[in-house]
């Protein structure tokens, strides 16, 4: 079966399904997307115990890939606890929030090209849906979640909870402008939001390449966006004992997490196909096989792509100790946010010449990547500049001085003096005077 090339600014293929046709693909992405989850759970411990020299899940199931499924059971099977102080309308309805938008966002995917259903004469594209301003969508329904994580931590009656559902939507509003921004330079080159004709646009050059600042500061902010390590802040277990969702158990607790693998799906396709070409092919094997693209080929290259993503996920949770807060959110605001606002005036400035005939491919090329360099330079520079900046003082007080492990004052040398001097001193016992005398 051969794919049929959308043409560009041509959604006419959009919205013409019949109702049985829409049902089924709602329920194929639905069970494309829990199956995605219970095999990513397995893949990441598998991957982490690997990495640690463990040996990870291996009983349930071949190579124990029945695993997730039997923690899910063992889930659902668990007492079901409500806190006395909670509010039980929004402490049930809060899950629920968290885990619907990370199904919806997926309905603008494209999966692969225009097919043919095997057992009708219809033709449909792999994807549910699409419109003109369909990646804005994904991060409008995207940031809808928040709510149930917010609405979650502050209705469990908990300190911890409501700190970890505070943390979450700082994060989310961080990190959701530098998503943005990162997004523009793809709007720009691409000539459209619809994620079916930026797969188009990218059939020659991935913007991954074109655009790398605006591809590395979207990884960067996805991984944010979805709170995994290191950016997990909102659930640090050794600060908020669990976060958000310290008060929940069973089926609430399962739906969180849920929401958490769905998301991490979701901001992978939506990387993939930004970014990576879409279902396209990887380069150089549509001309040693010219049927690569065509029938249902595009859905296997589609989610090599993601599970690249995904294995990025869990690489970087079993790598990087987790950022403290202050750090993380300044580097969100102090440096990822001028970077990508610089790189949009930049490729603004190249494609206008671009179009204008100015530059050619080449030249166009060359310079992007001079840009990354300039870029990736000034933001090193300015991390040496902040690392010298911090406090070397030789009179900064011993905090084991008075026999007590007191931390030090982080101001001037007259305020450690008398930090220093209101420390107690160690009762003395008979053996030190021993050893003294």
């Amino acid at each position: 079966m051969s794919a049929t090339i959308l043409a560009a600014d041509d959604l006419s293929a959009f919205g013409q399904d019949p109702l049985w046709l829409v049902i089924l693909k709602s329920v194929l992405i639905f069970a494309l997307l829990v199956v995605l989850t219970l095999f990513n759970i397995w893949a990441e411990r598998r991957v982490v115990a690997r990495m640690q020299h463990r040996i990870g899940p291996n009983v349930h199931g071949p190579f124990g890939l029945l695993q997730s499924l039997a923690d899910g059971v063992k889930l659902a099977l668990k007492e079901d606890i409500i806190p006395k102080a909670a509010d039980k309308v929004v402490f049930l309805a809060a899950p629920v929030i968290a885990t619907i938008p990370a199904f919806v966002t997926f309905a603008v995917i494209p999966l692969g090209p225009e097919v043919k259903v095997p057992w009708s004469d219809i033709t449909t594209p792999l994807q549910l849906t699409d419109m003109p301003v369909a990646v804005l969508f994904v991060m409008a329904i995207a940031s809808i979640g928040i709510y149930g994580i917010v609405l979650g931590g502050w209705s469990s009656g908990s300190t911890y909870s409501l700190l970890g559902g505070l943390r979450s939507s700082a994060q989310m509003i961080s990190y959701e402008v530098a998503m943005g921004l990162a997004l523009v330079g793809v709007f720009l080159y691409a000539g459209s939001m619809s994620t079916s004709e930026i797969v188009e646009a990218q059939t020659d050059w991935w913007f991954a390449l074109l655009l790398m600042p605006s591809f590395v500061i979207y990884v960067i902010s996805m991984v944010g966006e979805t709170n995994r390590a290191p950016f997990d802040l909102p659930e640090a277990e050794g600060e908020l004992v669990g976060g958000f969702h310290t008060e929940y158990s069973s089926l609430k607790f399962a739906l969180f997490f849920l929401a958490e693998y769905i998301n991490m799906t979701t901001v992978s396709a939506l990387a993939t196909t930004l970014f990576l070409g879409g279902w396209h092919a990887p380069w150089g094997l549509v001309h040693v096989w010219p049927g690569a693209e065509s029938g249902y080929w595009p859905v296997l290259w589609f989610l090599g792509k993601v599970m690249l993503f995904i294995f990025l996920f869990i690489w970087l949770r079993g790598s990087l100790p987790r950022l403290r807060y202050d750090q993380f959110m300044a580097f969100g605001w102090k440096r990822l946010i001028p970077v990508s606002l610089l790189w949009i005036v930049a490729v603004a400035s190249v494609k206008t010449l671009s179009d204008s005939g100015t530059l050619g491919r080449t030249e166009l090329i060359i310079g992007l990547g001079l840009l990354a360099a300039v870029f990736l330079v000034l933001s090193l520079l300015g991390t040496a500049a902040a690392d010298q900046d911090v406090t070397t003082d030789a009179d900064v007080a011993d905090p084991f001085a008075g026999g007590f492990p007191v931390p030090p004052m982080p101001a001037g040398g007259a305020v450690r003096g008398a930090a220093a001097a209101l420390q107690f001193e160690t009762p003395r016992t008979d053996a030190t005077k021993v050893e003294e005398g």
